[in-house]
């Protein structure tokens, strides 16, 4: 197959473009990176040519002028656990396609010449065209990492109908089984799921992603499990239909994910990182209902103070963002507060405000407020629904943050009597606008 040809890195070395930007090329998708192969040459000849090497378990280097990645042709063998217990052997004499056949996905495993002709020693194009992720050898089974990749690119291209092969799904889940995933660091699991969670909004040319299936994937292949059991075990735990007609408490939360993701889209890009946090947010907002005592289902009463424990352990446990866990524990320990805002007495929002410290953080309870948004939408059939608690809360944080502390100085007030009255006037101006409100007051729900 002939597509446009690349522009030429250096004509000195039989170099081919691999990977991901072959793929994309041929998906017509935006190429965030092209990185290179190199077949036939040795360390001495990359740095006389100038290139600068910035790999040491194996020889990659960085293009003199584009700074483009450049590899040479390598093999590895399994001798040790995990991603990182490879021997890896690199030499002239290293072919092509010995090169890719070490490669995860057949998708990722065609090169491109510098004529732009494809070289597709193992069917690429041909599961790219039946939308098949399927891995290239049985080599697959021994890095713990291509669970947890595998899943990522099962999410990315979700919307161009990609699906896992049967046998490939059957390795996943062997990898899982086999105590793999333990071994992988805390650092790299939350990349790959933080990647999974910034996709489908500003890291996403086309808006592609679809978070929710990374982690539905490692549910399905018994990943979740190892890497995050306090998500998996919601699977299976029942929650009142009347307020949750997709009943499982699993399902709910890839829901909620699904609409995090819809509702972040109007966050600027420049902000990037607040839509991630909004997402994992949404995926920690239920954790509680984990440890609910079965006798007691399908009610959950008390899980948002239940959940906030479980939140602490993950984000410890894969060192999480301080920034990640605080809107997490707020979302988790408040998200039925905004469900029945109208509920509550205006002391008791006054009250909510103080915890939530809207009177510092006024940008964090916006994203509170999305994440709370998302769990209410994330329901079967609710999707639609209006959620005027929004509108409601974000008025009460208004008039509560206009009052300020100079109009009781000017009166003569001093010290603890400022801060003092300034709560009496939040209070009272709160109270006001729960009066004013013209909304009806939603029912009890979860």
């Amino acid at each position: 197959m002939l597509i446009s040809k690349p522009e030429i890195k250096n004509s000195q070395l039989n170099s081919y473009l691999v990977g991901g930007a072959v793929r994309d090329k041929l998906l017509n998708r935006p190429i965030k990176d092209e990185d290179y192969l190199v077949v036939g040459a040795s360390v001495e000849q990359m740095l006389k040519l100038g290139y600068h090497q910035v790999g040491k378990d194996f020889p990659v280097f960085l293009h003199p002028k584009t700074k483009a990645e450049y590899a040479l042709a390598r093999t590895e063998r399994k001798q040790g656990q995990g991603y990182t217990g490879f021997s890896c052997y690199f030499a002239p004499d290293v072919t092509l396609e010995q090169d890719l056949l070490r490669r995860d996905l057949t998708v990722n495993a065609m090169a491109m010449d510098q004529n732009g002709v494809i070289i597709d020693p193992y069917n690429g194009q041909r599961d790219l065209n039946d939308r098949i992720l399927r891995h290239v050898s049985d080599a697959f089974i021994e890095d713990p990492l291509r669970v947890l990749r595998v899943a990522r690119f099962a999410a990315r291209y979700y919307k161009y109908g990609f699906t896992i092969a049967d046998e490939t799904l059957n390795l996943m889940q062997e990898i899982s089984a086999s105590g793999e995933l333990k071994c992988l660091t805390p650092e790299r699991v939350w990349q790959e799921m933080q990647l999974s969670l910034a996709d489908g909004g500003a890291n996403s040319d086309l808006n592609t992603g679809n978070p929710e299936v990374f982690f539905e994937v490692l549910q399905q292949c018994n990943a979740l499990e190892e890497l995050w059991p306090e998500l998996a075990v919601l699977w299976g735990i029942p929650n009142p239909a009347l307020w949750h007609p997709e009943i499982c408490s699993g399902i709910h939360t890839m829901m909620v994910l699904q609409q995090a993701v819809l509702l972040t889209q109007a966050i600027p890009v420049e902000q990037s990182d607040h839509r991630t946090a909004v997402r994992f947010a949404a995926l920690c907002h239920d954790l509680g209902k984990g440890v609910t005592p079965d006798k007691l289902w399908p009610s959950h009463k008390g899980h948002e103070k239940s959940g906030l424990p479980l939140v602490e352990r993950i984000c410890r446990q894969l060192k999480i963002p301080s920034h990640y866990k605080q809107l997490a524990l707020k979302v988790c320990e408040f998200h039925l507060h905004s469900h029945k805002a109208f509920e509550l007495k205006a002391s008791t929002l006054l009250k909510m405000f103080n915890q939530l410290d809207i009177w510092r953080k006024p940008e964090e309870f916006d994203l509170f407020l999305m994440a709370c948004k998302a769990d209410f939408l994330g329901r079967l059939g609710f999707e639609n629904r209006v959620y005027p608690q929004e509108q409601y809360l974000q008025s009460a944080v208004k008039a509560a943050r206009a009052v300020t502390a100079q109009p009781f100085v000017e009166k003569g007030l001093q010290g603890l009597a400022i801060k003092e009255a300034m709560a009496t006037e939040r209070l009272n101006v709160i109270a006001k606008i729960k009066a004013d409100s013209a909304y009806l007051n939603p029912a009890d729900q979860e």
